[in-house]
Formats: structure tokens, C-alpha cells, sequence
């Protein structure tokens, strides 16, 4: 594999080490490394163009994040994500994204509502020609705007994270039907927030993740964390 040496990626936000966290961690969620699969420091530092030391840190952290184990004297081992942690994600996720959408009432600026306005217009557009990659790039940027205007860094952060931990999943969903209503649902959240009506915004958003864990559920995309 090509090494990505990441000490020269200096336009990453991160940090050195909070980049070797967000690659190994992203690598991790994209399914690229197994559950019980072995993470080696060497490895992933060689892959990675770092030493050890910000390998290791980055183990600690996703220790804490639950997605890998350390076991002394053994070696750092993937836990990854499972099917009770993917419920636990959108049922949290429901309650955080109505409140970022209420929020996003009192807060979302003129650039912002006209950005999402666009989002939708152009979700649609790709949605009548089944261009299903573009729909899950739209998607992710609705979710992404959305997160911004409820001028929370605290709420944004950890919509971000669960936002990110079920990627793989959402792509699955969002190449399906889903994506298209998952788009008019958008629609609904965006009308109700141009509205400035919050307590209409945070029972769409609300309802939006409901529906799509319970899509992903129907459509029997849980059975990759088995």
C-alpha cells in the first residue's frame, strides 16, 4: 500500500496525533480492519509514515471510544462497531438532532438556510437520475449544515462522531430507496426551520433518524455487525 505519510498533510486541522486517530478510527468504521483483528503499531506506522508513539496514543483514545481493546502483553485488538451499538447511535442520535434542529431555529444564518435550500434542490435532481454516490455526499453535507447551524461546538462534535461511527451503514441505505425519502424528510425539517418553528423541527429531525434505523432494520443492513 502506498504510504500515506501523514506528518506532510499539512492542511489537516489535526494534529499528528489526532490525525492517526481519525485514520486509524475511520478505517476502522469503513471496515477495513476486521473485528478481533489485530492492530499493529509498526504496521500502521509504517503505512501512516509516523512512529509509534503517535500510534500507540491513538490506541489509547480508541480505547476509549470502545472500538478497539488493549490487552497487556497481547496487543490492541477491533472491537468495532456492533448491532446493539448502531441502535444505541440513532435512538441518541434522534434526541441530539432534534435539538440541534430547534436550535437551529433561533440560529441558522441566511448563507446556511440558502445552502441547505440548494442541498435539497440538488438531492432531487440526482435522486431522478439515480446517482446514488452524489446522494450520500448530499446527505452528509445536509447533516453537516444542519450541525453548524445550531451554533453549538458541543452538539456539533458529538453529532459528528455518531454522524461518522454509522457511515458504512449509511451508505448501504442511502443507495436504496431511502436516500430519495430521506431527502423529502429533509425537505420537511429545512420548511419547518425557514419557519422558525422549533418544536416542528426537532419532531421531524427526531422522526427522521427513527425512520432510519427502522429502514436499515426492514432492509436487513444490520447484518454486517453481526
Amino acid at each position: 500500500m502506498e504510504n500515506q505519510d501523514l506528518k506532510h498533510e499539512v492542511t489537516d486541522k489535526y494534529s499528528l496525533r489526532g490525525r492517526v486517530f481519525h485514520r486509524i478510527r475511520e478505517d476502522i468504521l469503513n471496515g477495513k480492519y476486521k473485528d478481533h483483528e489485530e492492530l499493529k503499531e509498526v504496521a500502521i506506522g509504517q503505512e501512516l509514515g509516523v512512529s509509534r508513539t503517535p500510534v500507540r496514543e491513538a490506541f489509547r483514545q480508541l480505547e476509549l471510544e470502545g472500538l478497539i481493546q488493549i490487552i497487556p502483553n497481547r496487543g490492541a485488538y477491533v472491537t468495532g462497531i456492533k448491532v446493539k451499538d448502531i441502535k444505541d447511535i440513532y435512538m441518541i442520535r434522534s434526541k441530539l438532532e432534534g435539538l440541534c434542529a430547534r436550535w437551529a431555529c433561533e440560529n441558522i444564518s441566511k448563507e446556511q438556510l440558502e445552502e441547505m435550500e440548494e442541498n435539497i434542490y440538488l438531492a432531487e435532481f440526482h435522486a431522478a437520475r439515480g446517482h446514488m454516490e452524489q446522494m450520500a455526499e448530499l446527505d452528509n453535507r445536509f447533516h453537516n449544515i444542519l450541525y453548524e447551524a445550531c451554533n453549538s461546538k458541543m452538539l456539533e462534535h458529538l453529532l459528528k462522531d455518531y454522524h461518522q461511527y454509522v457511515w458504512r451503514v449509511r451508505q448501504k441505505t442511502l443507495s436504496s430507496s431511502r436516500g430519495a425519502v430521506s431527502n423529502v424528510e429533509h425537505k420537511y425539517i429545512m420548511e419547518a426551520i425557514k419557519e422558525n418553528n422549533p418544536d416542528k423541527a426537532e419532531e421531524l429531525a427526531n422522526q427522521h433518524m427513527i425512520n432510519a434505523y427502522e429502514n436499515m432494520v426492514d432492509k436487513g443492513l444490520l447484518e454486517m455487525f453481526e
